[in-house]
């Protein structure tokens, strides 16, 4: 679960990204956050992965309380939390296999764990005639399929797709939300973070709207618009 009670963030440039936001996202919902650029969608990823704090407010994420976590606790943290990025962020000098693998050993899997999971995990993301392809020798969305399975490989309790699929066309875009609304679908909360609003509004999912720093509507409708705001 996450929480946001009263947020605010402002920005040692003088910029106020978020300004009183109260969210809450519960466990095995699928959530797309949507706004315009500057609107507050990567400083509220920006919090949840702890990688900045709150100038006021509160925030929990799966069972932390950030406002007073340690900083030895935040890879405890972060290992909750599945994240997918909008430029893939592969290592371009190692198997499709072996990226996963990197990710397992990183939070210190057994290769007996790494050998159980990882079939598992392409197979779901339909990748696994394709393990031992580098990344230069797939395409935009078999890449953004690998970084979707990376973020899944250590059972995370939520994955958080910050603009997932900005640099594909309109057909790989769809296939990858298609992806992870399956994921949503075997018990993983999803939270997307996205512009395209003709996407968010082929999915019947809760939509979260941003402008200003302010969330401006929060409903289930699954559908969008920003002439609205």
């Amino acid at each position: 679960m996450v929480r946001l009670i009263g947020v605010y963030k402002s920005y040692d440039n003088g910029v106020r990204a978020l300004k009183g936001v109260n969210l809450r996202i519960d466990d095995g919902e699928f959530v797309f956050l949507v706004g315009p650029s500057g609107s507050g969608k990567s400083t509220i990823v920006k919090l949840i992965t702890a990688e900045i704090e709150p100038t006021e407010g509160k925030l929990m994420v799966n069972g932390f309380h950030l406002n007073d976590l340690r900083a030895s606790k935040i890879p405890r943290m972060r290992r909750t939390l599945g994240i997918v990025f909008q430029d893939f962020r592969l290592i371009e000098n190692k198997t499709v296999y072996e990226n996963l693998t990197f990710a397992m050993r990183a939070v210190g899997a057994s290769r007996e764990e790494i050998k159980k999971r990882i079939p598992y995990v392409l197979e779901l993301v339909g990748l696994d005639k394709k393990t031992r392809r580098l990344p230069h020798e797939l395409s935009g969305g078999e890449q953004q399929r690998v970084a979707i399975a990376r973020a899944l490989v250590n059972n995370p309790s939520m994955i958080v797709a910050d603009e997932p699929t900005g640099n594909l066309d309109p057909a790989r875009s769809l296939e990858i939300m298609m992806l992870l609304e399956r994921i949503n679908s075997l018990g993983t909360t999803t939270l997307v973070v996205t512009h395209e609003k003709e996407l968010v509004n082929r999915f019947s999912k809760r939509v979260v709207a941003i402008d200003n720093g302010r969330i401006v509507s929060d409903g289930m409708d699954g559908y969008y618009n920003y002439e609205t705001m």
